[in-house]
């Protein structure tokens, strides 16, 4: 059996890599580089255009237990981020550049892969053989017209803002002092301090800033985990200091205070030559952003290596056209994966592809794979886009509330240990009976 994986990011790139390690054939088509989105630079396959950082390593996070699952069940993505890792704290970041190229190389290389570089404008027939759509949020557009088609409806759209990156040797370091929150050790982040004046007018300047306009047709509805800067701004005056340059758990090490605001810059890359400016996606021209960024303290010659932009961000209405294994109702040998289906974040766009992947190739085989239970961090997020309940259905990153609760009250100090482990074991669990059902095959 073959099966067509179309996108070459990172849902499509880990759904290939489950399938083929299981010697099924794949057929990986990827538009790049005939044809680029708007947020897209490189060749390589598993490109990342927002943040370097797939968030929290640790099992008190939703975050950090969604990749220690993805870790055991092979994950490729997980494999490329513990290669490629840069410092960051108590999160998992990358090497952008190492991060994609190993995965191309891992992709490419394999035996039961062949890719294909070209841009799909209709959706594959019955006859050409099972399909996962993994196109992401930037799905071109005669692709997503031919889905829309194809379900009876439309699909829902929003814009996401992407954030700039400066260049380290442009950076004053006299002004900016090494940081992570709460921890009096370690120093992953570079931090601006600010104080309440300049504050307001950095706040002020971010409002007045000319933005880049938006087509008339275009209404942007943004996700609310990844707002434009200058969207926070708006909301209130100290919106933004309760948020992306919340100084909490920071102290000035030259007032021995914590400053009224601060700006985070996290290492973009090893070499430790870019900083990506932590929050700031915004939709400023660039003009405006190199006047406005300029004006932290540290970045008063800050040159920058790419400014942030804004792109479309498409996705499917997924509990009213998808199945619980993601397949299409309306055409069944169709299966979507990723943040096409409503997940939001690296991460959880790779957990998407994985299980799809392994669920897709059962089913086509004539088995009935069991979901991965609701206990798990995978588990959760697929129940999300099987059945929210919601007169508007919005993307969702990963997170402890769509996991299944304790089945006794315990201590909240004691719930987070709890969830973690019953994820890890019961994502162990259902690894097992997948490789019972493929081994038998």
């Amino acid at each position: 059996m073959n099966i067509t994986v179309i996108g070459g990011g990172l849902a499509g790139c880990e759904a290939a890599w489950q399938l083929a390690s299981r010697g099924i054939g794949v057929r990986l088509i990827e538009m790049k580089p005939a044809k680029y989105s708007p947020a897209h630079v490189s060749e390589h396959l598993g490109e990342l255009v927002c943040s370097n950082s797939l968030r929290s390593n640790s099992l008190e996070a939703a975050a950090g237990i969604l990749k220690e699952e993805m870790r055991l069940l092979n994950s490729l993505i997980i494999q490329a981020a513990l290669a490629t890792k840069v410092p960051a704290g108590r999160a998992l970041a990358v090497d952008r550049e190492k991060f994609s190229a190993f995965i191309t190389e891992k992709i490419t290389t394999h035996p039961h892969v062949v890719v294909e570089h070209r841009e799909v404008s209709s959706l594959p027939e019955e006859k050409e053989g099972p399909v996962i759509i993994a196109t992401g949020p930037l799905t071109s557009e005669p692709l997503a017209k031919a889905v829309a088609d194809r379900l009876g409806g439309r699909g829902l759209s929003f814009y996401d803002a992407i954030a700039p990156i400066v260049y380290a040797d442009s950076l004053d370091f006299s002004k900016l002092f090494r940081a992570s929150r709460y921890d009096a050790e370690k120093g992953d982040y570079l931090n601006a301090p600010m104080d309440e004046r300049l504050y307001r007018d950095f706040v002020a300047a971010i409002l007045q800033a000319q933005k880049v306009a938006l087509h008339p047709f275009e209404d942007p509805t943004y996700f609310e985990g990844c707002l434009p800067i200058e969207e926070l701004a708006r909301r209130g005056p100290d919106t933004l200091a309760y948020g992306p340059m919340k100084p909490v758990g920071l102290v000035d090490p030259s007032t021995g205070k914590t400053p009224f605001a601060v700006v985070q810059l996290r290492m973009e890359n090893a070499e430790e030559t870019l900083y990506n400016i932590v929050g700031f996606q915004t939709k400023m021209t660039h003009s405006e952003q190199q006047r406005v960024f300029r004006m932290i303290p540290g970045l008063e010659k800050a040159e920058f290596a790419r400014f942030g932009s804004i792109h479309r961000n498409t996705y499917l209405d997924a509990p009213r056209y998808l199945d619980e294994y993601s397949r299409c109702a309306t055409a069944p040998h169709i299966f979507f994966a990723g943040q096409i289906t409503g997940v939001e974040g690296y991460i959880e766009s790779t957990a998407s592809g994985l299980a799809v992947a392994l669920m897709a190739a059962l089913l086509c085989l004539g088995h009935v794979p069991p979901l991965p239970p609701t206990t798990t961090a995978i588990g959760g997020l697929l129940r999300h886009t099987r059945s929210a309940s919601r007169s508007r259905y919005e993307p969702m990153n990963v997170n402890f509330g769509l996991m299944d609760p304790p089945p006794q009250r315990i201590p909240k100090r004691e719930k987070k240990k709890f969830l973690a482990q019953r994820a890890l074991r019961d994502i162990s669990a259902w690894k097992a009976e997948i490789d019972g059902l493929y081994e038998s095959v």
